[in-house]
């Protein structure tokens, strides 16, 4: 029996991961798959009512589940940064979620702005380097409001986290068994200390699988690549921030937003499963938004679980409903509700 806690969290999540949970169920019928699940209030709404993100005491708690699925952080009344603070990254440190594992995957029957590229071409994974760099908060700043005003944000890069985030992306190209290639993506013509570290280490760890073919990209002319020749791509190895930023990018030429889902993973704790889009609270409530991003990091969660034909059963089904040209558009201009997406995945899992 496996333990999965939900934070359906701000504005569309609740809805998302209501679907999510509905394919899943469906799914799990089929398969035999045994999960519990525990759902928790934190979001926006609570935070304005108690003035808590998440407590520590919770995070002891969250220590006992198998899996963490979360909606959406982002509320309208809540200045930036204190929720993606105090709930997306205090989560990703705590569990040491070390890797952040975007598939970016064309399915058939989604439109990208590509021209001439179709899924065959657009099928990689990037593995984002997920609790150093800019990321860890370091840094400040002196004479603040003044013409002399100075600030910091220190870039931090170790041995350890450098080598583990590499060490998975060649263990994943080798998995694949695809193109058997992996990418780093840097900047170390010109951010010399800590990427010079990441070249050492990628060079040294690559000795060890001389069956993955090793190349190395600047970060701007990857941006080019991804859009003109994406098929180039296998697997990408980067850094948190540089990962951060072309991981959007794949979104775009996957079909957009509401078909990306992400994993922050620690393979050896407990990792936490969210569609990358935001909480876009204009559409909340509404059953109008495109869940199919909550379904496919549903989809990742169970997989990273080692229910892989449960996973496999649900991406299926997302295939063969996308492929069917009954959603024309994913946005939520489509005129589709939210449920009735749902309920045609988990009705063709259920007819599987």
């Amino acid at each position: 029996m496996k333990k999965i806690a939900v934070i359906p969290a701000d504005g569309v999540g609740p809805e998302c991961v209501r679907e999510g949970l509905k394919v899943l169920d469906a799914a799990a019928h089929k398969t035999g798959f045994k999960y519990e699940t525990q759902e928790y209030d934190f979001g926006g709404d609570r935070y304005l009512r108690t003035g808590e993100t998440v407590p520590d005491s919770a995070l002891d708690e969250l220590r006992g589940f198998d899996a963490i699925y979360l909606g959406a952080v982002g509320h309208p009344d809540v200045p930036a940064g204190i929720l993606e603070h105090g709930i997306l990254l205090k989560i990703r440190f705590a569990f040491d979620q070390y890797i952040n594992l975007r598939p970016v995957k064309l399915f058939p029957g989604v439109w990208t702005p590509l021209r001439d590229k179709g899924p065959d071409e657009i099928d990689f994974v990037v593995v984002r380097e997920n609790t150093e760099d800019m990321y860890v908060g370091i840094g400040g700043s002196m004479k603040k409001g003044t013409p002399d005003e100075v600030a910091t944000q220190l870039a931090v890069y170790t041995r350890k986290g450098t080598e583990r985030a590499i060490r998975y992306a060649f263990e994943l190209a080798r998995q694949r068994n695809k193109d058997r290639k992996l990418t780093l993506v840097d900047k170390s013509n010109v951010l010399t200390y800590g990427h010079d570290l990441w070249q050492r280490t990628f060079r040294e760890v690559a000795k060890e699988y001389p069956d993955i073919t090793p190349e190395t990209a600047y970060v701007d002319a990857c941006c080019m690549w991804m859009v003109k020749n994406p098929e180039w791509f296998d697997v990408i190895v980067t850094t948190n921030m540089f990962g951060d930023i072309i991981t959007d990018l794949g979104a775009m030429i996957q079909g957009g937003l509401g078909v990306a889902a992400g994993g922050n993973i620690n393979p050896e704790g407990v990792s936490m499963f969210e569609p990358i889009h935001g909480s876009a609270p204009r559409h909340a409530g509404k059953n109008t938004i495109n869940p199919i991003a909550a379904i496919l990091a549903a989809q990742m969660m169970v997989d990273c679980l080692g229910e892989k034909e449960t996973a496999d059963l649900i991406e299926k089904a997302v295939v063969d409903v996308l492929a069917s040209g009954r959603i024309p558009d994913l946005s939520t201009r489509s005129g589709i509700k939210t449920t009735e997406i749902g309920n045609m995945i988990a009705e063709k899992v259920a007819d599987a």
